[in-house]
């Protein structure tokens, strides 16, 4: 049966491609390639004779376009024979374009929804809008979400976890008064007193010194601490990190370098702050390669002292945490140096001032004003001839007699450092809970803003809320899904870190190490696209971004940059590689091999690459298995190359940086891959009543992220151009399904009006 459509008799099973050729032409989003993959359906689909083909095909000759009037020609057909849809019925190009035959009878035999399905995957459109926009109705709103059912107050309950009535406590004590962001003046020297104090109030509670021994006022339980660590990021950084300097590293090093004598001289006064002190590792010259600090540590056997010294201008401590200003000693790492041999970095305690002054041979300067994080003082030091007694040196695992004899229970010096630095990793593992926290704080006030924040609407109808937009959506819910995913990630690295022992401490490192780095890394994208969400509001420096965009900044560099810490990941990830291999015989291996082989084989698998059945997509066997693909590549491709340097005699320092951006991917996809893992694991944990959320918010975090890294599974054969388009829609129906629970999963976060502070937030729309 024929139709009237540009002045041709059109053959019924012609018209349903109207639609998606009408959205191609209109927007000039069809491409020479694009004209190929339709033309190829075409000619693999038994739904058109070749008559209708040859039609289709001129109407796609880019030399030929269909002019001005052919195209309204085509619309005006298209509303016409559609106008008896519903306005709130949302389909997709090919649904329409079977509509308009809607009546005359398709042959069974003709596969034409099939085909266009298939044509609307090829030109990559988002067909549902495409389709509103093409028949006047609103294009951007997605459908209203369904009332949340989630139980906020059983998800408060399982994220705070068995600490939960600390963190309330930690809660609660910033409503008072005392502490209200309203005090923070804009003076840099004021503002430093004021942090100090705020931080001598949460001493005084006994939270700094919760890590000590009960000797020292503490409960001896790390994971006391860093659950107020956490909690304080939800407050003002600038206390967070003051008191992450006074009482994780000035305090943490004396106690996990020192012996019992440091621990009872030190550590009450350091946990009530009245000894305020600072961390001083970090080197103007060198940065992250401590090893090869210059200060120096010199053993003086007439004096029973070491003389510290700092041998040139790049030497000097840099950036030191409390130094410009609070610090009356320092942890000091330096080259122990007894009987004319060098036996690498230690830590000593450096007095540095008095009630009077700094002392003497002890030079201080102040770093100044910072990009945030005003209410810390950081300064650099010099040493000048410093005498130091002996009893100072931190001396757990390298101590030195009265005669200068040197012993270690740590006979190699390169072990006994690294087991040095892998004692300190508590820095790494608390710096992502301050970050997440801030993330955390974004997102309640960016998602409550949304909630209530109005504009523009169907036409004759009232604004609708923002997080209606698919767009805003797309924003923040899967910003959401990850800082769900980071909550259990870096309860695994904190419960790791926590239950380390001598024989799994690298990999506790590397743990920490990469969670850091993707966290932070998270934090500083999350507080800028929820910045922006909020528009000119959230660049008011009342609605905290300002703040909390600075302070967070340096996240991303201290503690380690965090590209060479994930280069610090993929190594401990090659050396359990090469040990796994070192340690099997031959069968052992070659078992090994095959099961790789028969892995690649099944997981690039057609059916597998090319499956985008919904039931699929949101499977954990689909997207476990793609995180663990990803891994597992890299992995062996990096250690293939690097053999390969190695083995044509190039040096093995020279083969890792060859290697270096290849191995950075490689610690970014284990560190993903655990992540998941953890989240998966939290989720099945999880009170029944709280688990169909968080499934979906496992589901927007797996698939968001193969959807980031949709390039390097495509590169790889791992999913076909087809099942990458079917992921994209499957995130933004996840995203809709979150945004019915947005408001909800964030209250679960427990923070408080009092503590949000912000009055988009809180107040908004103002009265």
């Amino acid at each position: 049966m024929n139709k009237e459509v540009s002045g041709l008799n059109v053959d019924s099973c012609v018209l349903p491609f109207l639609p998606m050729l009408y959205v191609a032409w209109s927007d000039e989003v069809i491409s020479p390639a694009q004209i190929r993959s339709i033309e190829n359906v075409l000619s693999t689909s038994n739904c058109l004779q070749a008559d209708q083909r040859q039609l289709i095909q001129k109407w796609l000759d880019p030399a030929n376009p269909p002019s001005p009037s052919e195209l309204q020609s085509w619309l005006s057909y298209i509303r016409a024979n559609s106008s008896e849809l519903p306005i709130d019925e949302r389909r997709s190009l090919a649904e329409l374009g079977a509509t308009l035959v809607e009546g005359d009878a398709l042959p069974k035999s003709c596969p034409t929804v099939n085909a266009l399905n298939e044509i609307e995957t090829q030109l990559g459109v988002l067909g549902e809008e495409a389709t509103a926009e093409m028949l006047g109705k609103q294009a951007i709103v997605a459908d209203k979400p369904a009332q949340s059912n989630v139980d906020v107050k059983t998800l408060n309950a399982y994220l705070d976890g068995e600490h939960a009535v600390l963190r309330n406590s930690v809660r609660q004590f910033f409503l008072d008064p005392k502490l209200s962001l309203d005090r923070i003046p804009e003076n840099k020297d004021d503002y430093r007193e004021l942090i100090f104090e705020w931080c001598e109030l949460a001493a005084q509670k006994g939270w700094g010194a919760l890590a000590f021994p009960e000797h020292a006022g503490g409960k001896n339980d790390v994971a006391l601490y860093m659950a107020v660590f956490e909690e304080l990021g939800y407050h003002d950084l600038s206390l967070t990190i003051k008191f992450g300097v006074q009482f994780g590293l000035w305090g943490g090093s004396v106690f996990w370098l020192g012996t019992e004598k440091h621990h009872h001289k030190y550590l009450k006064d350091i946990g009530t702050l009245a000894l305020p002190g600072s961390f001083a590792m970090t080197e103007g010259g060198h940065g992250s390669n401590v090893r090869d600090i210059e200060t120096t540590a010199t053993f003086d056997p007439d004096k029973d002292a070491f003389i510290l010294h700092t041998p040139n201008e790049l030497a000097r401590k840099e950036y030191i945490g409390n130094a410009a200003v609070h610090a009356k000693a320092a942890t000091v790492f330096a080259q122990l140096v007894t009987n004319g041999e060098s036996h690498g970095v230690h830590a000593f305690i450096v007095p540095l001032r008095d009630n009077d002054g700094t002392l003497e041979g002890v030079r201080i300067e102040d770093n100044g004003r910072k990009l945030g994080l005003n209410g810390v003082d950081n300064g650099r030091i010099w040493f000048t001839n410093v005498v130091v007694p002996r009893e100072n040196l931190l001396d757990k695992f390298g101590s030195v007699d009265a005669m200068g004899n040197y012993s270690s229970p740590i006979t190699s010096q390169s072990k006994r450092f690294f087991t040095m630095l892998g004692t300190l990793v508590g820095g790494r593992v608390g710096v992502p809970y301050a970050g997440l926290s801030a993330a955390k704080l974004g997102l309640t006030i960016a998602i409550k803003y949304a909630e209530k924040r109005t504009q523009f609407g169907p036409g004759g109808s009232d604004e609708i809320s923002i997080l209606d937009y698919t767009t805003h959506q797309r924003r923040l819910m899967p910003l959401l899904a990850r800082a769900y995913a980071f909550h259990f990630g870096q309860q695994y690295s904190l419960g790791r870190y926590v239950n380390k022992t001598e024989d799994d401490g690298q990999e506790v490192e590397a743990v920490a190490a990469g969670m850091k780095s993707l966290c932070t890394w998270f934090t500083t994208a999350a507080l800028q696209e929820c910045r922006e969400a909020c528009g000119g509001n959230g660049y008011l420096w009342e609605n905290r971004f300002a703040d909390m965009k600075a302070d967070s900044e340096i996240f991303t560099t201290f503690e380690g940059d965090n590209t060479v810490l994930l280069q610090l990941v993929a190594k401990t990830r090659l050396s359990q590689f090469k040990e796994s291999f070192g340690n099997m015989g031959f069968v052992s291996t070659m078992r090994f091999v095959t099961d790789i082989a028969s892995t690649t084989i099944s997981e690039l698998n057609p059916v597998i690459t090319r499956n985008v059945d919904r039931e699929h997509l949101l499977s954990r066997s689909f997207y476990t298995a793609a995180f663990k693909y990803r891994e597992s590549y890299l992995l062996r491709l990096v250690a293939q190359r690097l053999r390969k340097r190695v083995k044509s005699g190039m040096d093995s320092f020279d083969a890792v940086l060859e290697c270096q951006p290849m191995m950075v991917d490689l610690g970014r996809a284990y560190i993903e891959r655990l992540v998941l893992e953890q989240f998966v694991e939290g989720v099945k944990a999880a009170d029944e009543s709280i688990q169909e959320p968080l499934l979906d918010l496992e589901r927007l975090y797996a698939l968001s992220m193969i959807e980031e890294h949709k390039g390097w599974y495509l590169e790889n054969g791992y999913i076909e151009p087809r099942k990458a388009v079917y992921i994209s829609k499957m995130v933004d129906e996840l995203c809709l399904k979150t945004r019915a629970d947005s408001a909800e999963l964030v209250d679960a976060f427990g923070i408080p009006d009092g503590l949000i502070k912000a009055p988009i937030a809180t107040e908004y729309p103002y009265q």
